[in-house]
């Protein structure tokens, strides 16, 4: 779903007339009802009188009281658009205010004329393939009115057909010529007479290295012309078919557009622009450019371990042309446990371009594929805040054109011991240092004026640069004030000279927080309540209870006072030091009562928000029911799987840190809720072991209250990730705990997800049998709790397994009633699998023309939903189906297709394909 102006409310007129709200999809009841919507959003934003409502609506079948009748269908239309002010009334009618691009017609003209004014090929492709996306069927399918709706109709069907040509000669333009032509083969079967279709299939098929298949067409397209109005091809397409006879060099393929590469890794932090002295270790770490290996800079807390390496980093990035790779290992954050080196090396891995679906589970296959995707690449990648040395092990490069600096307050001895690591110790800054810091944020003018108050602050901040930093924020903000002024009042603290440069800078944080307005003193002090390693303005705003206009004055006030760093665009993030002395200041100013509810503000916020966006990413799957936000709470609302992606990207840290920290402080609920709302991101993503971790937090979680709902949501999901890791008894057990306690507590759409679950299961062991029996069972199930959708992939997987068990004809009855339950709920990649099953059952029962028609309706699909998986797999099927009738040239394309897509994916059945070609090859030559 595309995202909206205005109110936030979209009509969708390509297809069923529907109305999408910010909570889902709203029906509309009653044709004549769907009329006037949809007449007012074919005019959105302008008045429609009500003479013409009514003539469009009734058209002669006029009712005596089709105004008062009229005025009633208004009034419902405003309640199911549910915001104010949608549809208002205004001489001499009215108008549907909803704000630009508020239906999908609007947003479909504005992409085909955004891929009209585009030169960039590749960027026309996207904005017409999501301009085709648009349309559901039939444009108005189920209005029914006046002939000027039906004209309407007739227009929207025209623009779809200008689109989906468009498209297809944007991706001929780009060399798609391969996966083209499954689409463009469904289109000339529904329009047998367009030429301009025939013609770009012809192309696509002669591309593709199917030369006969391009002159057939244009013969079936001849042979139709003459039978239905008694003409031949237009000279065009004539000359095309005479140039594919003559091969002629003009209509070849255009050279291929180069895989997209990945992005150069850049994930260096900004460096801090008021860096200043260290020169020693700067020459240091130049003289060690060169050398390859790792260093290891040591020193205190709040020394500048991170601003030297980020500096240095970023004046040395030109020598590493190959990226520069980042990651804070929290090795010493109060508030979280350190990183696992499994999730870093998941994000290097995919910041160097590795597809999720290639990354192993086994640490150890991972730490073996990171340093094979880096062999031969010069890259610098920055350790930061490291715990230990088992830590960093795995996420060293281990090539010798590679530098890894390691930053800690630990010396990290083994690693300079076995793996020869440079250390460079940072001892305090030098007085001159300290100097030459004030001097660069203050001005130098102010330094010279005052040379000695610029010394004792200096020495009354320990001459730590976090320290410093705060006090001249703190002195910049308030010019009026001398420098002697400002180092009597840090003199009021007390002596600093304990030897303790920690407990001296939090000396410095106090008298930086009494100078802070009281609310954003209260902000600072609950913000070490939240767990991850930053924090948005939104759940800044839930953690406080407040709106998140009122938190931005706070966070601006915090940040110039050098307590936070905005360090992204909208997120913002303190030091460790920092977030502890505010922990420290929170148990001794907030009552546990405060500080526990701002924790559940905090967890309401992460898990409302997260179930959104898991709404938006499997709107089709199963759904648990959440208790309502306490007062105070702003959830966000991701509208499209684009905006929910996002979201979750930026957001899993602070939500892996979020479950643990909900279990620990009570509120189990939130736990394993927060672990259901994000177990199928991660799947997706392929963060096995966080699945797994997060999981098992949220059945102890569930257990401890007993919430047998919560326990049974935790052990099926720990049931899916088992079975991916390939852990089947492990998988098996928590799968048939989860049915137990789903039955117990009589949830029969939980009973059936696990009953499906379990014949994935077996069917993954050969078990086909059993694998039948549990998804009849768990269709049972979804016709109970009547749930289409479930039904709808139950179906498949029951046609499936009774093919896979030799019953073709079931299997054909069971996959076109999964078909039909799919299309109604519009899921298409469930129709996509199921238009798969339906081909190989036509395939075993030696009808393989169908077979080959079914498969190319699964590839339109998959195309669609970007499945490159199911791609490959129906390119295999396809290639048996052409292999039954001997056509051994489309076998082989098909195969290569097919084979081409797993070497991409990095998929391991690549192999087993390139033996079926190599097979195919040999017995071709005797």
């Amino acid at each position: 779903m595309m995202s909206t102006a205005g109110t936030g409310v979209r009509v969708r007129l390509l297809g069923p007339v529907e109305v999408v709200v910010a909570d889902g999809t709203q029906a509309v009841n009653g044709v004549r009802r769907k009329a006037v919507l949809a007449t007012l959003a074919l005019h959105v934003g302008r008045v429609v009188s009500v003479d013409r409502l009514i003539d469009v609506v009734w058209g002669e079948q006029l009712p005596a009281t089709a105004a008062n009748t009229l005025q009633r269908h208004v009034s419902y239309l405003r309640g199911v658009l549910g915001e104010p002010g949608s549809i208002v009334a205004r001489q001499p009618g009215y108008v549907l205010n909803t704000g630009p691009e508020s239906t999908d017609v609007q947003a479909a003209e504005r992409l085909l004329e955004l891929a009209r004014r585009s030169s960039d090929r590749n960027e026309q492709v996207a904005h017409l393939t999501a301009a085709v996306a648009l349309w559901r069927g039939p444009p108005l399918a189920d209005v029914a009115g006046s002939a000027w709706l039906e004209e309407q109709a007739e227009h929207l069907a025209r623009l779809r057909l200008e689109a989906e040509r468009a498209l297809a000669e944007a991706r001929l333009s780009v060399g798609e010529h391969a996966r083209l032509v499954p689409g463009l083969e469904r289109l000339v079967r529904q329009h047998p007479l367009d030429e301009h279709l025939h013609a770009q299939l012809m192309l696509a098929l002669y591309r593709d290295g199917r030369q006969g298949e391009a002159v057939a067409t244009y013969r079936r397209l001849r042979d139709t012309l003459r039978e239905n109005l008694g003409i031949d091809p237009s000279p065009r397409l004539r000359d095309l078919e005479c140039a594919i006879l003559r091969q002629d060099t003009a209509i070849a393929a255009p050279a291929p557009v180069a895989a997209a590469q990945p992005p150069v890794a850049a994930q260096l932090p900004p460096p801090v622009p008021t860096f200043t002295g260290r020169d020693a270790e700067l020459a240091a770490l130049d003289a060690l450019v060169d050398r390859g290996g790792a260093v290891v800079v040591s020193g205190t807390a709040g020394v500048g371990k991170t601003a030297l390496a980020v500096h240095w980093a970023h004046r040395a990035a030109e020598r590493f042309p190959d990226g520069q790779l980042y990651v804070n290992l929290r090795g010493f954050d109060p508030a979280a446990t350190p990183t696992d080196p499994a999730r870093a090396l998941h994000g290097f891995l995919a910041a160097l371009g590795v597809p999720v679906a290639r990354m192993p589970s086994d640490r150890d296959l991972m730490v073996s594929l990171y340093r094979t995707t880096v062999a031969g690449k010069r890259l610098l990648v920055v350790l930061d805040n490291a715990r230990d040395a088992e830590q960093v092990r795995p996420l060293l490069p281990g090539s010798p054109d590679c530098l890894a600096i390691v930053t800690s307050r630990d010396q990290l001895l083994p690693l300079v011991v076995t793996e020869s690591a440079q250390p460079v110790p940072l001892d305090l800054l030098s007085p001159g240092e300290a100097r030459d810091m004030l001097a660069r944020r203050l001005g130098a003018s102010q330094i010279a004026a005052e040379p000695g108050a610029a010394d004792d602050i200096s020495d009354r901040c320990a001459r730590l640069p976090i320290a410093l930093a705060i006090v001249a924020a703190r002195a910049a903000t308030n010019r009026h004030f001398s420098l002697a002024a400002v180092a009597a009042e840090l003199g009021d603290l007390g002596a600093f000279h304990g030897g303790d440069e920690a407990t001296d800078v939090r000396a410095v944080f106090s008298w930086s927080c009494r100078t802070l307005s009281p609310p954003a003193a209260r902000l600072f002090r609950l913000l070490s309540l939240h767990p991850g390693p930053d924090v948005s303005v939104p759940a800044v705003a839930s953690l406080a209870g407040i709106t998140p206009q009122a938190s931005g004055p706070l966070l601006t006030e915090l940040t110039r006072a050098n307590l936070l760093t905005e360090h992204t665009y909208g997120r913002y993030a303190f030091h460790d030091l920092l977030r502890a002395y505010a922990a420290s200041l929170a148990d001794e100013a907030e009552v546990p009562a405060e500080r526990s509810a701002a924790v559940h503000r905090l967890l309401d916020h992460c898990l409302h928000t997260a179930h959104a966006a898991d709404l938006a990413l499997h709107p089709h799957f199963s759904d648990i029911s959440l208790p309502p936000p306490r007062a105070g709470v702003t959830p966000e609302r991701p509208r499209n799987k684009v905006a929910a992606t996002a979201w979750f990207t930026a957001e899993v840290p602070v939500l892996l840190a979020a479950v643990p920290l909900a279990a620990r402080a009570g509120f189990e609920g939130h736990a394993w809720r927060l672990a259901w709302a994000m177990a199928g991101f991660l799947h997706r993503q392929g963060h096995w072991q966080d699945w797994l971790g997060t999981q098992r937090i949220a059945l102890a979680a569930a257990s401890r209250i007993g919430d047998q709902t919560g326990q049974g949501h935790a052990h099926r999901s720990l049931g899916l990730a088992c079975s991916r890791l390939r852990r089947y008894d492990e998988a098996d057990d928590h799968l048939r705990r989860a049915f137990d306690l789903f039955t117990d507590v009589g949830d029969d759409a939980g009973r059936a997800h696990t009953c499906l679950n379990l014949g994935q299961l077996a069917e993954r062991q050969g078990q086909h049998h059993q694998a039948l029996g549990h998804s009849r069972r768990a269709l049972t199930l979804f016709r109970r709790a009547g749930n289409e959708a479930g039904q709808g992939y139950t179906l498949n997987a029951v046609g499936w397994q009774e093919g896979l068990l030799g019953n073709y004809d079931r299997a054909l009855e069971s996959c076109g009633e999964a078909l039909r339950k799919l299309q109604e709920v519009d899921d298409v990649q469930g129709q996509a699998d199921t238009w798969d099953s339906l081909g190989h059952a036509h395939h075993q029962l030696g009808d393989d023309r169908r077979a080959i028609a079914c498969y190319e309706h699964a590839l339109d699909l998959f195309t669609q939903v970007n499945d490159r998986y199911g791609e490959a797999s129906t390119y295999v099927n396809l290639g048996g189906s052409h292999r039954a009738l001997a056509d051994f040239g489309a076998t082989r394309v098909a195969w290569r297709r097919a084979l081409r897509i797993l070497d991409e994916l990095g998929d391991a059945d690549a192999d087993a394909i390139r033996a079926d070609l190599a097979q195919l090859d040999a017995s071709r030559l005797h």
